[in-house]
């Protein structure tokens, strides 16, 4: 959720660094800071409260260094203010620290630290990493073995780097549960969280392992482990493009990736379909037909959206494959003790790929002898590397703290999932070939729905300042109500529940009234009798009904309608959720939010 960007070569380093930050302010963040060193020794603050725009008003123009850090924090331990800003210092203001993550440890350090004569300035447990590191920088120690020797004593996560101004022709960086990625430059190197930061720079990239410290100067870097083993990492290339990272002439970037959906399916699905024999291609998995038939169970794992997707997979895999399919959320599963058997599969969803309680999830599965597949957006990622074998899902960065390009192309690769699953199991060829040509239909059925944006505006803006919402659906669109809760209250801030339609009356009932509208999801299946007789009731008790569906409800049943092109049934909850999207963008615009960057959350949740 923080950010942290890093730079050593022949150039100044503050430029990079404030691009640099900029580019990860769609991880939400509440302060900034940037530390340089240079050749004439010393090391310059400085850090505000509030946006990386300004941090750049306050940077001097003689602000320069050839060796720097910067950071973008989100408040976990003291409040938002200039003074727990990173970087920190310790006493000398020799030793500077960016740190992502949470010391859990830190009362305990800071009391003994605070005995040995450490005066801190802040409330953050990140100080204590400074103190604790310039205390093992005695004469004569190199700055990898101060920083390896202070992570011994410390409990909890980090992604850290570490200047110091004796040793300015370095920076010591180090992992655990927390990302950090190099960039490789000519004769310059970078360090970032996130490649987004590093992209115009450089596509050669290496991606530290948890426990894995590195040492990074201008030619080059070391790896190696927190007991001194040296380590070896091949760079890896980055296929996103710079563009990615801008809003391409659209007013935020959450519009820009729900408009992106057509073409981030596409890539979903290229190469992926057969359609000689009605299956799905999925040579990631690293499973063959004998082994998936040995599958008798299936257990989903995410957080937030990526639940919320993972509930479609499960309904997608039961429909398809007909084996038991259950998505719960990952950062509640390790905690119950979970039964891991031999016979289930078990899936971790994430679109960043370094979601920390689904990443602990993962380990805890894999601790136990389970087997865990993938479901990721970002190559090289902690659970892309962590899983037995998975499914890339090619959608292109994703900017904005809500997720939608991804969601839609993680529902698309369950549903290819399924179709694999279900043609080496009972799924004939002729619903093989019904899947298949549904898939191949998507992306121009989301370019159908796309172009009524102008016109759910409109209702959003007639319907955003409800007090509240409800959104309902059955079976197959239960998650979508879900989804579209989500969506409408992470970025609008309106209060929306979802629930099952068929729950209305042992409960929920009671709150309908003119001033909470409903949004019902109506797909044209085997229930739609049953959903126009819910909302023949909320009607009955004067509530207000915007339907989404494939046939326009009586005027009686419905006050507003927003029509969804007809899929396959397996597949209408996906085209289902377009419109809710929409809706959820149009009320925050409406409601003048800061769309990208919504308050109190953060795009990558890399702490529990």
């Amino acid at each position: 959720m923080c950010g942290i960007v890093a730079y050593i070569g022949p150039k100044d380093a503050t430029p990079f660094l404030l691009e640099g930050l900029a580019r990860l302010e769609y991880r939400g963040y509440d302060s900034a800071g940037v530390a340089v060193a240079g050749r004439t020794g010393g090391v310059k603050v400085r850090k505000v409260k509030g946006r990386v725009a300004d941090l750049a008003a306050e940077v001097p123009a003689r602000f320069k260094g050839t060796t720097g850090i910067g950071h973008t924090r989100w408040a976990t331990h003291g409040v938002p203010s200039d003074a727990n800003a990173h970087p920190h210092l310790d006493n000398a203001e020799r030793i500077a620290v960016v740190h992502n993550g949470i010391v859990e440890n830190a009362d305990e350090l800071r009391v003994r630290l605070a005995a040995e004569g450490a005066v801190f300035r802040s409330e953050t447990d990140t100080e204590v990493l400074s103190h604790l590191i310039a205390a093992h920088a005695t004469e004569g120690v190199e700055l990898e073995e101060a920083v390896r020797a202070a992570l011994g004593k410390v409990v909890g996560t980090y992604g850290i780097a570490v200047l110091d101004a004796e040793r300015p022709d370095r920076v010591v960086v180090a992992r655990n549960g927390s990302p950090i990625v190099l960039g490789i430059g000519e004769k310059e190197m970078f360090v970032a969280s996130d490649v987004s930061a590093l992209v115009r720079y450089t596509r050669q990239v290496v991606h530290l392992e948890d426990g894995e410290l590195a040492t990074v100067r201008a030619d080059g870097f070391r790896t190696f482990t927190e007991d001194a083993r040296t380590t070896h990492r091949q760079p890896s290339t980055v296929d996103w493009e710079i563009d990615s990272y801008d809003t391409g002439g659209y007013e935020h970037f959450l519009l820009k990736e729900i408009h992106e959906q057509p073409g981030s399916v596409e890539r979903t699905l290229s190469g992926r379909l057969d359609e000689r024999f009605a299956t799905a291609h999925l040579g990631g998995l690293n499973l063959d037909a004998r082994e998936l038939r040995e599958i008798r169970r299936v257990k989903i794992l995410g957080c937030g959206s990526a639940y919320y997707a993972g509930e479609m997979g499960a309904q997608l895999i039961e429909e398809l494959a007909r084996i038991p399919a259950h998505s719960e959320p990952a950062s509640e599963f390790r905690y119950r003790n979970p039964v891991i058997e031999a016979d289930t599969l078990y899936i971790a969803v994430s679109q960043s790929g370094e979601t920390y309680d689904t990443l602990a999830a993962v380990q805890e599965v894999k601790r136990k002898g389970g087997r865990v597949l993938g479901v990721v957006n970002t190559v090289g990622s902690a659970i892309a590397r962590e899983c037995d074998g998975g499914i890339y899902l090619h959608a292109g960065p994703e900017i904005s703290v809500a997720s939608t390009k991804a969601f839609t192309s993680t529902v698309v690769a369950f549903a290819l999932l399924a179709l694999h699953f279900g043609r080496i199991h009972d799924l004939s060829p002729a619903d093989g070939r019904r899947i298949v040509s549904a898939l191949n239909a998507l992306p121009g059925q989301i370019r159908e729905i796309l172009a009524q944006s102008d016109e759910i505006a409109g209702l959003a803006a007639e319907y955003a300042d409800s007090t509240g919402m409800m959104f309902i659906g059955r079976v197959r669109g239960y998650p979508v109500a879900r989804e579209g809760a989500q969506k409408l209250k992470e970025i609008s801030y309106v209060h929306a529940e979802a629930y099952p339609a068929s729950e209305l009356k042992h409960g929920p009932l009671a709150l309908i009234s003119p001033e909470l509208p409903t949004v019902a999801l109506v797909p044209d299946d085997e229930l739609l009798d049953k959903n126009l007789t819910t909302l023949g009731e909320i009607k009955a008790r004067a509530g207000r009904v915007l339907a989404v569906a494939h046939r326009r409800p009586d005027a009686r049943l419905a006050d507003h309608c927003i029509l969804v092109p007809k899929s396959e049934p397996e597949l209408d909850p996906l085209l289902l959720n377009i419109p809710l999207q929409l809706l959820a963008y149009h009320a925050a615009v409406a409601l003048k939010r800061d769309v990208d960057k919504p308050r109190n959350l953060a795009k990558s949740v890399t702490v529990e």
